[in-house]
């Protein structure tokens, strides 16, 4: 009998929207193609190169940078946090004028200073003892690379951090703190386990540009991805065919994390309605309060 009266909606016709997405597949279709069959595109080069030696050793020092950047930057971005929210004016203004300096400067004038530091301290050790070394000895490009990405991503991290801490409801703080939990205790318990539902997704996103921006290396001869193909391109001038090469093994990093985020943004989701879910043996709010 419900199966009989269930209203049964037809969408409304929408001829405009039809003609648009056709208009734009034809010029997704057209672009394609006009790439593809360009002459100028040696894919025999492509197939060469995309999972040569080189070019993996490159790949493999992107990732390198990637995860030590990111694992760092995110523990120095949540003490900068800590810092931040502090009740001592003086970490918190200190943690502030780090933030908008390595927010401020672009990353590749950072990578640049770093690279150079001998220019400014010509040795960097303990004056009058043994354990002083030429600055230059020190500063690779792959040192330089781990100090202004690590710093950079340090900066952004500590903000994602303070907004997902910031953003946990005031009143179970104070209830926290009525139960006798100390500091620690409570970032622990009850902070950080609700802030992380904040700060995963822009912490996701975050990773992939830096994932992306371990690219700007190449100006400081970092050895990745892109230092190695800009190498290999500048003996036999197959400029586009190496980009690409490059392109393809970004798209693929990209779309992996990106489909990892996305895995991570609904377990943490589940969790946390799992988490908000009384149980039986729990007397319902309304019970309690008639109680």
């Amino acid at each position: 009998m419900a199966a009989q009266n269930e209203i049964r909606a037809k969408p409304v016709p929408r001829p405009g929207l039809w003609a648009l997405t056709v208009v734009a597949v034809l010029v997704a279709a057209f672009l394609v193609w006009t790439f593809a069959s360009s002459p100028n595109v040696h894919w025999d080069v492509i197939a060469n190169y995309q999972f040569s030696d080189a070019i993996l050793q490159g790949l493999l020092v992107t990732l390198k940078l990637a995860v030590i950047c990111e694992i760092t930057g995110l523990l120095l971005g949540i003490g900068l946090a800590v810092m931040r929210l502090s009740s001592s004016r003086v970490l918190s203004w200190l943690s502030g004028i780090y933030v908008w300096v390595f927010r401020s400067v672009p990353l590749l004038v950072q990578l640049v200073l770093w690279f150079n530091l001998g220019l400014l301290f010509p040795h960097i050790g303990i004056p009058g003892t043994p354990f002083v070394v030429e600055t230059n000895d020190v500063i690779t490009g792959f040192v330089a690379a781990i100090l202004g990405l690590t710093l950079h991503e340090a900066a952004y991290n500590a903000e994602i951090v303070r907004g997902g801490i910031a953003a946990v409801d005031r009143g179970q703080v104070e209830a926290a703190q009525a139960l006798g939990m100390n500091r620690a205790l409570l970032l622990r318990r009850v902070v950080l386990p609700q802030a992380l539902r904040v700060i995963v997704p822009p912490a996701g996103n975050q990773f992939i540009s830096l994932l992306k921006n371990t690219s700007l290396v190449a100006f400081i001869a970092g050895g990745d991805l892109l230092s190695t193909a800009q190498n290999i391109y500048s003996g036999n001038f197959e400029i586009i065919a190496l980009l690409i090469v490059a392109s393809l093994w970004y798209l693929l990093l990209v779309s992996i994390t990106s489909f990892l985020q996305g895995r991570l943004e609904r377990h943490i989701g589940r969790s946390s309605a799992h988490s908000t879910k009384p149980r039986r043996d729990e007397p319902a709010p309304a019970a309690v309060a008639g109680a």
